[in-house]
């Protein structure tokens, strides 16, 4: 019986809904795209990271880089070490099964080789010994935040109030699991982020230090994106892909620089889209609603009249490019 393979009891309660019925079909459908996905129709245990999980864990994990204002409620600075310690000990073994089932999903092995624990056992212990690093990025994100915006009252009201901030410790968290060999992990964490805050960054972008996105909803910022440092962005600002390559078949190719870098000292105003892998030169001011997909040298300011002055012969070669 179906039930019996899938290892769940036929519904007992009202018939009224046909449950027997649609759990029947659910499984046909189940077992059509695990099929044409190539997977193993028997595995009967978890195959990939839990949401759950990371999210708890990442929540631990803030708490023990901010003790005193995102740890727990109760705590006393006297037993911060203490908290910190067991927090870290408690998240890290928990985070070496997670990335132990990416690996394990990404070769498809019922069971880990020997060799993928070892290597999962190197991305746990080389993230632990970055996060004294983090923790010191996250100083200069937090003060950023203070120093821009005139409606801040202290670094602590940004740290506990802001979405940018929220989003920049989820990033920087998924950078360096993305950096280490563990991307399914890092994606997970960024969209937690990306739900709660709705800031999209996405966990291969490389983000420099003293980086500030005030207010933040809207903000959407794509894999091969590099921004330098003091760099500050504004709602509704797109870092995104102007084309998608693909190869001789067809077949999208993944992983080519196709997004922004951004230089030290810029500031994009709200509403801003930028495309393409393009440069925008150190100390440029972005103005609110630019759709720009060229380079622009340092220093320079860029308002939708300045775009609408452009000559009609250079935006027909740009999109000729």
């Amino acid at each position: 019986m179906t039930e019996l393979r899938s290892g769940i009891l036929p519904y007992s309660g009202p018939s009224r809904w046909n449950i027997d019925q649609i759990v029947a079909e659910l499984y046909t459908v189940r077992a059509r795209w695990r099929s044409r996905q190539q997977r193993n129709q028997e595995e009967t245990n978890r195959e990939f990271p839990s949401r759950e999980v990371l999210r708890r864990l990442v929540q631990q994990l803030t708490g023990a880089l901010f003790p005193m204002r995102l740890g727990p409620a109760d705590l006393k600075q006297t037993r911060e070490n203490y908290y910190i310690g067991h927090t870290l000990g408690t998240v890290l073994d928990e985070l070496l099964a997670q990335v132990k089932l990416e690996l394990r999903y990404a070769a498809r092995h019922t069971d880990p080789t020997p060799e993928e624990e070892q290597r999962a056992v190197d991305i746990v212990a080389d993230f632990a010994a970055q996060l004294p690093d983090l923790r010191a990025l996250l100083d200069t994100d937090v003060q950023a935040a203070f120093d821009n915006d005139p409606a801040a009252r202290s670094v602590d009201e940004v740290l506990l109030c802001y979405p940018g901030i929220t989003a920049i410790i989820h990033h920087r968290l998924a950078h360096a699991l993305y950096r280490l060999g563990a991307p399914l992990v890092a994606r997970i964490v960024a969209e937690i982020a990306h739900g709660d805050t709705g800031i999209d960054i996405h966990p291969g972008a490389v983000i420099g230090g003293s980086f500030f996105i005030d207010h933040g909803t809207g903000v959407v910022i794509g894999e091969t994106t590099v921004i330098g440092e003091r760099v500050r962005l504004y709602q509704a600002v797109t870092l995104g892909a102007r084309r998608f390559p693909t190869d001789q078949n067809g077949v999208l190719q993944k992983g080519v620089p196709r997004h922004p870098v951004i230089e030290d000292d810029v500031v994009i105003y709200a509403g801003a889209t930028l495309l393409g892998r393009i440069t925008v030169g150190s100390r440029s001011v972005i103005g609110g609603n630019v759709w720009l997909t060229h380079s622009v040298d340092a220093d320079t300011h860029i308002t939708q009249n300045s775009l609408l002055n452009t000559p009609a012969a250079d935006i027909l070669a740009e999109h000729a490019g």
